[in-house]
C-alpha cells in the first residue's frame, strides 16, 4: 500500500480549516500544512491535527509557497488540497481504495475537482486536476497566480471527486488583480496562460471591455493550452453578451469551433442566439447536438455538464412548443425533469402542457401524434 503526504498551504482559514481536516486527515500518513500570514486561529486548529505546521513568507507567488510544502513531503505521492475543500464520504472510500490498489508505475492521479452544483445536487462547473503526484518525480508548480503542476510520465484518471466549498464571510477577491497588475506595472510580459487568467479576473470585476483586449491578446498571439484558447472564447462571448453585442458573441462562440469540434457548451450558446433571435428551427439542431456532444475520459479543461443534460433538453421544450410539435416539447421537458425532479420551471411547463392535451380536440392530438 503507497503512503501519502498531505500538503497545503493555508491563510486565515480558521471557518473551514477542521472541515477539510477531518475529512481526509485519517487517510494521510502525514499532514503538512504550511502557513503564509495567518492572522486568526488557522494555525492553532491545524496544531490539534498535525505538529508539522510551517511557516513561509508571502511573496505574491502561490507556486513558490506550494512547492515549499512540498519539499516538506516524505512519503510516495502528495496529495494537495485547499482549505476550503473536502472529500465527501463516498470519495474518501474511493481515496482508501486508491491507496491499496495504486501502482509504483503511476506517477499522477487526476480527481475530478467539482467547483458548484445546482440546487438538486447536479455539478454545473467541473474540472480535472493532477491531485496525487508521486513525490521522488520532484514535480514542480509553476506560476504565481492560478498554478498548475506541471507533471509527466504515466497518468491515471480516477472517479475521485474532490469538493470546493467555498467559506463564509468576505474574501480578499482584489488580490489576483493586484498581483497581475503590479506585475505588468514592473515591466513584465504575460505569459499565455497569465493573459488568459488576467482576462478572467478582468472580466470577473466587471472590466469587460478591458477584457476584451486581453481575452483577443491572447488568441491572437497564439501559444495557450488549447482548453484555455476554447474556454476563452466562452469567456469573449459573456463578455460581448453584457455589452449588448449579440453579433460579436455569436461570432467568439463559433471562434471555439477553430479549436475542437464542437462542445457542449458552445452548441447551448450558439443554440441560445438563434432561439432568442426567434430562429427555432436552426436553436433546434444546436441544442440537439448538445445533447449528443460528450467529453472524452479524463479530460482537464472546464466542464458544465449541464450543457450536455438538462439544458439543452428545457431549451428544446421551448423551441419545439414555438414550433407547434407538443408532442416533442413534452418529451424534451420531461427528458430535463429527470436531471431536475424539482425545478420550478419544468414541472410548470409539465403542468402547461397537460391543460393543452386537456383543452385539444382529438384530431389535434391525432395531428401532434399524440
Amino acid at each position: 500500500m503507497i503512503t501519502v503526504s498531505l500538503c497545503m498551504i493555508v491563510k486565515d482559514e480558521e471557518d473551514v480549516i477542521a472541515r477539510c481536516l477531518d475529512s481526509v486527515a485519517d487517510l494521510a500518513d502525514e499532514l503538512i500544512v504550511v502557513d503564509t500570514g495567518s492572522t486568526d486561529r488557522t494555525v492553532e486548529i491545524v496544531g490539534r491535527y498535525t505538529d508539522r505546521k510551517y511557516t513561509f513568507a508571502w511573496t505574491d507567488d502561490f507556486a513558490a509557497a506550494r512547492n515549499y510544502a512540498f519539499e516538506q513531503a516524505a512519503m510516495d505521492y502528495i496529495l494537495w488540497l485547499d482549505a476550503d475543500d473536502v472529500l465527501t464520504e463516498i470519495n474518501r472510500e474511493k481515496l482508501r481504495a486508491l491507496k491499496q490498489t495504486l501502482t509504483d508505475e503511476v506517477d499522477s492521479v487526476t480527481m475530478l475537482y467539482e467547483l458548484a452544483e445546482d440546487d438538486c445536487g447536479n455539478v454545473t462547473f467541473q474540472l480535472r486536476r493532477n491531485r496525487l503526484v508521486k513525490r521522488s518525480r520532484g514535480f514542480r508548480w509553476i506560476g504565481a497566480v492560478h498554478e498548475y503542476l506541471e507533471v509527466g510520465g504515466t497518468i491515471a484518471s480516477s472517479d475521485i471527486a474532490v469538493k470546493h466549498m467555498g467559506k463564509p464571510g468576505k474574501r480578499d477577491s482584489e488580490r489576483n488583480i493586484r498581483i497581475y497588475e503590479r506585475r505588468l506595472a514592473e515591466g513584465e510580459t504575460l505569459s499565455p496562460r497569465d493573459l488568459y487568467y488576467y482576462a478572467n479576473e478582468l472580466c470577473d470585476h466587471g472590466l469587460h471591455k478591458k477584457a476584451i483586449t486581453y481575452y483577443e491578446r491572447f488568441l491572437n498571439e497564439g501559444g495557450g493550452w488549447i482548453e484555455d484558447n476554447i474556454s476563452a472564447c466562452g469567456r469573449l462571448a459573456d463578455c460581448h453578451h453584457v455589452l449588448g453585442d449579440m453579433k460579436s458573441e455569436l461570432e467568439a462562440s463559433l471562434r471555439s469551433l477553430q479549436f475542437d469540434a464542437p462542445r457542449a457548451e458552445f452548441c447551448c450558446r450558439i443554440g441560445y442566439h438563434f432561439l432568442s433571435t426567434s430562429r427555432y428551427g436552426e436553436a433546434v439542431f444546436w441544442y440537439a447536438l448538445a445533447t449528443e456532444r460528450k467529453l472524452p475520459e479524463g479530460h482537464l479543461g472546464f466542464d458544465n455538464p449541464a450543457c450536455a443534460t438538462w439544458l439543452p433538453h428545457l431549451q428544446l421544450c421551448v423551441c419545439y412548443d414555438k414550433l407547434g410539435q407538443h408532442a416533442l416539447a413534452i418529451l424534451h421537458n420531461d427528458l430535463a425533469l429527470q436531471y431536475r425532479p424539482t425545478d420550478a420551471v419544468m414541472l410548470a411547463n409539465r403542468d402547461y402542457f397537460a391543460r393543452r392535451l386537456s383543452l385539444s380536440t382529438p384530431d389535434d392530438a391525432a395531428g401532434r401524434g399524440a
